[in-house]
């Protein structure tokens, strides 16, 4: 029988227990780098594989992460979205609603108004006098112009002063010799403006200069 003895695969304690047995026929295989095996390459591929393996799970737990951190933004940007949508419905409803009741105060003025020419009203048809219901008609006229102007509402003063075509409004223009051209001589409706904005025009007329002959 022939033994063969490699000094990588059992080393020389093998070869000294069984070479009293087997005399003969015994191959001595070189000795080669590649053919020893060293324990301290072994453990330095070991370390090496275990090390990928812990990169493998590092990069897959910090694109999991990464993934993570990217639905909770995409979950926040959403909750930010339906809250800046409801925050418009909320102001648009609130300013809707300032808008349908601006004039309520204005209304309440306005009524007392209406009282008041009920009054005048009842004290005519008891009294049958025209003075009375001069009287009466005046002091509303008056109270009126008061309440407008409470809410910044003044009538526009034309008479006697130049065209200003963004507050008046001419629709004739007649010879007078007391007054040069363009200059306003008798209103027909009065204008009103709320703080510096027309709120209609006032409709006049306007002086053509002295007649001619």
């Amino acid at each position: 029988m022939r033994f063969i003895f490699n000094p990588a695969h059992g080393g020389y304690h093998f070869f000294k227990n069984y070479i009293k047995i087997w005399t003969t026929d015994i191959i001595f295989l070189p000795l080669t780098n590649s053919s020893i095996m060293n324990p301290d390459e072994e453990i330095e591929d070991t370390v090496d594989e275990q090390s990928e393996e812990n990169a493998d799970i590092t990069e897959l737990s910090e694109t999991e992460q990464l993934r993570l951190e990217l639905e909770q933004a995409k979950d926040r940007s959403l909750r930010a979205l339906a809250d800046l949508e409801n925050f418009r419905r909320r102001t648009n409803r609130q300013m809707a609603e300032e808008r349908k009741y601006a004039n309520i105060d204005l209304m309440r003025e306005i009524l007392d108004v209406w009282d008041n020419i009920g009054r005048a009203l009842e004290a005519v048809q008891k009294t049958h006098s025209i003075e009375t219901l001069m009287e009466g008609v005046q002091l509303v006229h008056q109270q009126l112009l008061d309440v407008l102007s409470r809410f910044n509402c003044e009538k526009i003063e034309t008479l006697h002063q130049p065209f200003d075509p963004n507050f008046h409004q001419s629709i004739a223009q007649i010879p007078n010799a007391e007054f040069p051209v363009n200059i306003v001589i008798n209103e027909t409706q009065t204008g009103f403006k709320l703080y510096d904005r027309v709120v209609r025009p006032a409709q006049v007329v306007l002086s053509a200069g002295e007649p001619k002959e």
